[in-house]
């Protein structure tokens, strides 16, 4: 059976090339072109893939991938912007998007991008129950990707809580960015080291007592990142 996605895009060429694209891939598309439509399709077990532009009529990209998280929407979004400060990726991160792709792009890239996303969605659903990850005042469960933050109690994106588990799972071990993106991300072909970083700092927003001065997530200047649980 094709993998369903939904592409909320209001420019007319974008939309029926991305469309054209994912379809001649195999994937089942469907496209709405403004804000409200796409709010009303947003449905949890609907869709395996949501790409979502940011800049919208009706409703932007935030606040929809907002609404989806609200709705217990689970599937991997990827967020389309023109814009490529890093602030607004990391807002997008931290609506609930799982990646995103600068425009103007590359339909190879943006293809790449769909099936990674659907492929770790698919493989996370698989996992072992009762993963418990606790560090410092902090508790993630890795299955249900609810977290205790500083913000409280959070249910975090998928890649976030990959990103969390893999750093886990290789405690004291200086992680390359390149490495980070080719196990969590499966993005080999089009990697971005920006990406890691942005996460990175998304993640220590919420699980450092002061971000500024990480004690978990430790920036290994020229090589990538450390991951200690205890303060240190």
């Amino acid at each position: 059976m094709a993998e369903r996605v939904l592409v909320v895009e209001d420019e007319p060429l974008v939309a029926d090339m991305i469309r054209l694209n994912l379809e001649h891939h195999g994937f089942d598309v469907e496209v709405a072109d403004d804000g409200h439509r796409a709010a009303r399709l947003i449905e949890p077990g609907r869709w395996d893939l949501v790409i979502l532009d940011l800049m919208l009529p009706g409703a932007d990209g935030m606040s929809l991938a907002r609404l989806a998280r609200s709705r217990g929407v689970s599937s991997p979004i990827l967020m389309l912007t023109a814009r490529g400060h890093t602030e607004d990726k990391v807002a997008g991160l931290d609506a609930g998007a799982d990646d995103y792709l600068t425009k103007p792009f590359a339909m190879p890239e943006l293809v790449a991008r769909a099936r990674a996303l659907i492929r770790r969605h698919t493989q996370a659903r698989g996992v072992p129950t009762s993963r418990r990850l606790v560090f410092g005042r902090y508790e993630v469960d890795l299955d249900t990707r609810v977290a205790l933050t500083n913000e409280g109690r959070v249910t975090l994106t998928e890649t976030e809580c990959l990103l969390l588990a893999w750093f886990a799972g290789h405690e004291g071990e200086t992680l390359a960015r390149t490495e980070l993106l080719e196990n969590v991300w499966g993005m080999d072909r089009f990697p971005t080291v920006r990406t890691v970083d942005n996460y990175v700092l998304r993640l220590r927003k919420l699980f450092e007592p002061d971000p500024e001065n990480p004690v978990h997530l430790h920036t290994v200047r020229g090589r990538g990142y450390r991951f200690s649980r205890e303060p240190g």
